[in-house]
């Protein structure tokens, strides 16, 4: 089965902790999240804000691939939040501002309401949404 594409949406605070752990945890650290999860698929985070009640960002900040087969619940660093995880092997990007490919997105369909999109936490996205994200975060 080839691997599948996803979006997570976590706050900046949360991404970046993560990927200090090397792992990747979503949808409010749900073990049916990291279920949805197989070994190669691809996850990109969407931070809309620094973190809960932070200053926007709405920017994909991260980029990773699962490598985990095993479903762990462990310690957010920094927190004490005990989310349900794989391990990830995060790979070097640059923060994207997610406004610039809004009308080149397929699951941002309303232009006004283009931010309804990320209110799920966990979605799949198509391979070309996903190559054109990771085109602009590795982008020198």
């Amino acid at each position: 089965m080839a691997p599948r594409n996803w979006i997570g949406t976590v706050h900046l605070a949360q991404a970046r902790a993560a990927q200090a752990a090397g792992f990747v945890a979503l949808s409010h650290g749900r073990a049916t999240a990291m279920e949805k999860l197989s070994v190669g698929d691809r996850v990109i985070f969407y931070a809309p804000r620094t973190d809960f009640d932070g200053d926007p960002v709405q920017a994909f900040v991260a980029l990773l691939t699962v490598t985990g087969e095993t479903i762990l619940e462990r310690a957010l660093p920094g927190t004490d939040f005990r989310p349900f995880t794989r391990d990830a092997l995060y790979h070097d990007v640059t923060e994207l501002p997610v406004r610039p490919l809004l009308d080149q997105l397929s699951f941002a369909t309303s232009p006004r309401h283009w931010g309804m999109a990320f209110r799920r936490s966990q979605f799949e996205i198509s391979e070309s949404d996903f190559n054109l994200i990771a085109k602009g975060m590795t982008a020198s």
